[in-house]
């Protein structure tokens, strides 16, 4: 569980095999969380702002996003833009998840408000260890309940 009430973690990646290898690494360390998986910075935006698709469905809050930054329709930055831009996201936590270790890709995002940045390795055993690793991270970390 994350921090001390029940949220559900939204996971914004586009790699089908990277989204179901993190979700199987949370789970090995022990995150129960429901996880909501989208596909896409579009997506991402409908489901935090209740939009599209997501207008009439469940929908789960406070939130936890994980963000990769690579992503169709609307990039990382984006989504992130839009989230700190909006009283109602401002202050769920996002964790960018991606391939691009540019120190200057890092600092931007932490300009746009992201509270962790973590690089996805590229080999398989690293990017395993590293998700799990986040796992136990989120398990001890206390999250905003967004004000509702």
């Amino acid at each position: 569980m994350v921090g001390a009430k029940e949220v559900a973690i939204l996971l914004v990646e586009d790699d089908p095999g990277h989204a179901r290898l993190i979700e199987k690494n949370l789970r090995r360390a022990n995150i129960t969380n429901e996880i909501i998986t989208v596909s896409d910075g579009q997506q991402a935006v409908d489901y935090l702002f209740h939009e599209g698709a997501y207008r009439e469905g469940p929908y789960s809050r406070p939130l936890l996003v994980l963000l990769d930054l690579n992503l169709p329709v609307l990039d990382g930055y984006q989504v992130l833009k839009r989230m700190r831009a909006n009283a109602l996201t401002k202050n769920v936590p996002v964790v960018i998840l991606t391939t691009t270790d540019d120190p200057r890709e890092v600092a931007r995002c932490y300009d746009l408000g992201c509270n962790v940045y973590v690089t996805k390795p590229v080999d398989y055993n690293q990017f395993s260890d590293a998700i799990r690793k986040l796992g136990l991270f989120l398990s001890i970390v206390t999250i905003p309940d967004g004000g509702e």
